[in-house]
């Protein structure tokens, strides 16, 4: 019997193009999948985008001290200057700084009234505390600029959208979500997880002061922002009032003479003055001025003086040797832009800090050069104030 043999015929082969046209066609779906990935990814259309970018802006942690910046005792409808107020400022910021947290800055600046001449003081006796606060008070923002103070140290106020939503969060974490502290050492906030996973951190500073966290000074180490880090953080309208009133200067030197809050006297039991700076009545008079800066101000210099005296025409004979400034001068640059003595004293300071040579009332550095050489600090030591001048006194 014969067997006969099945040939098996060869499979059907697909032409060569066409296989071409699938691979290409599912390259081509696959970068245009990629390419919308990406846009919706970057514009934040994506769902699942949009939940991780929500998670991560809120992975950030936050620092918050209280709402005023210095309510000194049971007294929180008064403050003290601005300068006060800057050192519990720094103060808040250096810690901010040092446990890498965005500071959550109080949205306004109690104003104190003897700092203050614009009449925004004057408001009725029946006024409840919050609206004595807000009349007694400027936006934060007016003073400094947030974002120049943000590239050092992150800050948010605490009347913005993204406070009020840290604020929720926290509230739904639990415990992972606020710590109230009192007491805490920065090492431990920074070092203990029961402290540095938490969301916020909410101290609770000094009821006097919040500079009195920052007692350290003298530690050297223990400083992250100098003296003049606020200073030149002052808010973009008042840097530029400054920078025109420094054009119209051209070459000048400048003096602050603080006078007014410091000039304190009382009588001891025998009826004598006194008081805590012994020289500085005298130091900051014209005719010692005259001597005391020779040494550092030729004849003739253009002079601009920042001073709280408030007796006109006090400083008129130092004109005899130089040509005086004040901002009093430049009322055109600055009426537009000044609301209080807090952003005129800024302007003023910028200016100082842009003078060849600049002299200070009290000596606060050791490079200073000071108009007296009484300390600054309080030594709460009452003394008969001296008048007459010796050899050496300037």
């Amino acid at each position: 019997m014969a067997i006969h043999k099945t040939h098996k015929g060869k499979p059907l082969q697909r032409p060569r193009s066409s296989i071409l046209v699938v691979l290409t066609a599912t390259i081509a779906c696959i970068v245009l999948l990629y390419l919308a990935s990406s846009f919706f990814s970057t514009n934040g259309l994506s769902f699942s985008t949009k939940k991780t970018s929500f998670q991560s802006s809120n992975s950030d942690k936050y620092l918050y001290w209280g709402n005023r910046i210095d309510c000194p005792g049971k007294h929180c409808d008064s403050c003290e200057g601005l300068g006060h107020q800057e050192s519990s400022l720094r103060c808040a910021l250096e810690e901010a700084m040092f446990l890498q947290r965005t500071f959550v800055m109080p949205s306004r600046m109690c104003i104190n009234p003897i700092h203050n001449k614009k009449g925004i003081l004057h408001h009725p006796s029946d006024a409840s505390s919050e609206e004595r606060w807000a009349a007694s008070s400027c936006a934060m923002d007016s003073l400094y600029d947030l974002d120049l103070i943000s590239e050092s140290v992150p800050v948010i106020l605490d009347n913005s959208k993204q406070w009020h939503r840290v604020l929720s969060t926290s509230m739904k974490l639990g415990s992972r979500g606020i710590a109230n502290v009192q007491g805490v050492s920065r090492d431990d906030l920074k070092l203990k997880s029961s402290y540095s996973n938490i969301l916020l951190i909410n101290r609770t500073a000094s009821p006097l002061s919040w500079f009195m966290e920052c007692k350290d000074r003298n530690n050297i180490s223990a400083i992250l922002l100098p003296y003049s880090f606020l200073p030149s953080m002052a808010a973009k309208k008042l840097r530029i009032a400054a920078e025109k009133i420094k054009g119209l200067l051209g070459d000048y030197d400048a003096i602050h003479v603080r006078r007014g809050d410091k000039l304190k006297t009382r009588k001891d039991r025998f009826g004598v003055d006194r008081t805590l700076h012994p020289h500085l009545d005298r130091d900051t008079r014209p005719e010692f001025i005259h001597c005391r800066i020779a040494k550092w101000v030729p004849l003739g210099r253009t002079l601009f003086i920042a001073s709280n005296e408030r007796t006109p025409g006090f400083f008129s004979r130092l004109s005899s040797r130089y040509k005086l400034a004040y901002s009093s001068n430049y009322s055109s640059i600055l009426d537009p832009v000044v609301q209080n003595n807090y952003e005129l004293f800024m302007v003023e300071r910028l200016i100082m800090m842009g003078a060849k040579t600049f002299i200070r009332t009290f000596k606060e550095g050791d490079n200073d050069i000071s108009l007296t050489d009484d300390p600054k600090k309080n030594t709460k030591t009452w003394q008969i104030p001296v008048y007459t001048m010796e050899t050496g006194d300037c």
